[in-house]
């Protein structure tokens, strides 16, 4: 089965490969439009950023599966908390959808983000570092190493493919 991974970004296709472990799956990347900001900045934004990468992997990759994943934050009471989220799309059905790990972002770098900045130069700058979102993330930075980016997105892969074998699954006992 193919699966096009929305984005060449090595963190999101090491956690497609994650997710999708064995034979069964050809996994590769394309270049995929997320059609949202740089930036998302709401939950809203980022889901639909995931889901328009998914669908576009699916169709400009000729592949049973689109795999988008996208990365934002959330303005909340609690401060601006950095939020990720997946879509998987699968011709002829609704996008599934999860999301992952959260956290608050530091006064100074979500001061940046509000007034327009992106997370990853801000995050490079802050860290005096490159291509921080090609490595450990924010996530990395500010959890201490405890989780990276890559692990953060693989656990969102790994609620998305287990919600597509279980609608795969269900279908299939529909069908006896």
């Amino acid at each position: 089965m193919k699966v096009a991974v929305g984005s060449k970004n090595p963190v999101k296709i090491r956690a497609a490969k994650a997710a999708f472990i064995g034979a069964d799956y050809e996994i590769f990347a394309i270049d995929a439009e997320s059609g949202v900001s740089d930036q998302p900045m709401s939950d809203e934004e980022t889901i639909k950023g995931a889901v328009n990468r998914a669908i576009a992997a699916a169709e400009k990759g000729e592949a049973e599966i689109g795999i988008g994943l996208e990365g934002g934050v959330q303005q909340t009471p609690y401060g601006l908390l950095l939020c990720n989220w997946g879509a998987l799309a699968v011709n002829g059905k609704e996008p599934f959808i999860a999301g992952g790990a959260r956290i608050p972002l530091p006064d100074e770098v979500a001061r940046q983000l509000l007034a327009g900045s992106e997370l990853g130069p801000v995050m490079d700058e802050y860290v005096k570092k490159q291509n921080v979102r090609e490595k450990e993330g924010a996530i990395g930075i500010f959890t201490n190493g405890q989780i990276n980016r890559s692990e953060m997105f693989t656990h969102v892969m790994k609620l998305l493919a287990g919600q597509f074998e279980y609608d795969r699954n269900q279908t299939k006992q529909e069908k006896l």
